[in-house]
């Protein structure tokens, strides 16, 4: 409260037990109104069953009637997700030598960039974290274009 840092609780909270869940619900209501910056915890969360439920939440729409499939965009369906409302990650730091996404964010991954270390996650400290932020900085943020010369642009058309 003192940061006035807001908490949130992504995925299937209600897998948690009753004890955590009800500390979890209190601290998200009491930090509601904070802005200074968003914690966003992923619990029990999983990308292809967000994107599964944010699906089931247009389809019903469209089968109330109140949405029309030609509605249907990328802005909707980011809508629907838990993480509606957040940013989209700009970096994901992947630990324990792993190379996979695993299920998270994928939707919101899209256009992020990708960290892997070696580090396992409880030794993963500032110094760690500093070196994946230092490589992030030294990257060109594209977003999907190419804007390295045409030479670039002709290969990757090819």
């Amino acid at each position: 409260m003192k940061r006035d840092i807001r908490v949130l609780a992504l995925g299937d909270t209600e897998r948690l037990p009753p004890r955590v869940r009800e500390a979890l619900a209190e601290t998200v209501a009491a930090t509601r109104d904070n802005r200074g910056m968003t914690v966003a915890l992923a619990l029990s969360y999983g990308g292809r069953q967000d994107i599964v439920n944010a699906a089931r939440s247009i389809a019903r729409a469209v089968a109330d009637g109140a949405l029309s499939p030609d509605q249907i965009d990328e802005q909707l369906v980011a809508r629907e997700l838990t993480t509606t409302g957040l940013p989209d990650p700009d970096l994901l730091i992947r630990t324990s030598g792993e190379l996979r996404v695993s299920n998270f964010f994928l939707f919101q991954l899209a256009y992020t960039e990708l960290y892997f270390t070696d580090t396992l996650w409880p030794d993963f400290r500032e110094r760690e974290f500093l070196s994946a932020i230092a490589a992030y900085q030294l990257r060109e943020r594209r977003f999907g274009a190419v804007t390295n010369g045409s030479d670039t642009r002709l290969r990757a058309q090819n």
